[in-house]
């Protein structure tokens, strides 16, 4: 009887626990996870010749202010591709990203063989990453892969920078990883209160 007694408290217990608990420890589990993303994602995209300085409040400040702000840090887009991850929608960053490096090709004879990697990637239908287009830009690009130039994901690429822009980048800027960033800054940047001495009276 005692130890149905002592069941019975630690359901009643478990049933009384407030919501606000549960929603606070499921954003600690939350911060946990993209920290541990952000660290590692860190880790693989630096070396120790090559290493990345955290960002400063003026930084995180420039990123607020556009998102090409935010991609052209290199450490704004690993943290943003995290916030992405988080939101299970990082192709999108992802496939720009490969548009970018595509349109920096040289060589001619490499456009045919990275535009089809490329299109098998992101845009073919059911492909791992498939990125959100229309039928008609999709088709078109299905099309140019017979003789790819540089701009032949051009329309694709500023359709989802213009998602990124006006559907992730705002739910960056209020996500708890961007705050936590913040936060992160100003502590590693107190600020120095500059003090006058009052002036004192020399007696002569």
């Amino acid at each position: 009887m005692r130890e149905t007694n002592v069941c019975l408290r630690e359901m009643a217990c478990v049933m009384c626990m407030n919501s606000s608990d549960i929603h606070l420890d499921k954003n600690a589990n939350k911060k946990r996870n993209w920290r541990t993303r952000l660290s590692h994602l860190l880790k693989k995209s630096t070396s120790p010749r090559n290493k990345l300085n955290k960002p400063t409040t003026d930084e995180l400040d420039q990123w607020a202010q556009s998102l090409d702000k935010l991609l052209s840090s290199r450490y704004g887009r690993i943290a943003f591709e995290v916030f992405l991850k988080s939101e299970f929608c990082e192709e999108n960053l992802q496939f720009w990203l490969a548009c970018e490096d595509f349109m920096q090709i040289k060589s001619p004879n490499k456009l045919p063989s990275r535009a089809r990697s490329i299109y098998e990637q992101f845009i073919k239908c059911e492909s791992p990453k498939e990125v959100n287009l229309d039928f008609y830009t999709r088709d078109a690009i299905e099309q140019s892969l017979h003789n790819p130039s540089l701009s032949c994901f051009l329309a694709a690429q500023t359709k989802v920078y213009s998602l990124m822009e006006n559907n992730c980048h705002p739910r960056f800027l209020l996500s708890s990883l961007y705050s936590d960033l913040q936060t992160a800054a100003r502590q590693r940047e107190p600020c120095l209160h500059i003090q006058t001495k009052p002036r004192e009276d020399i007696c002569s």
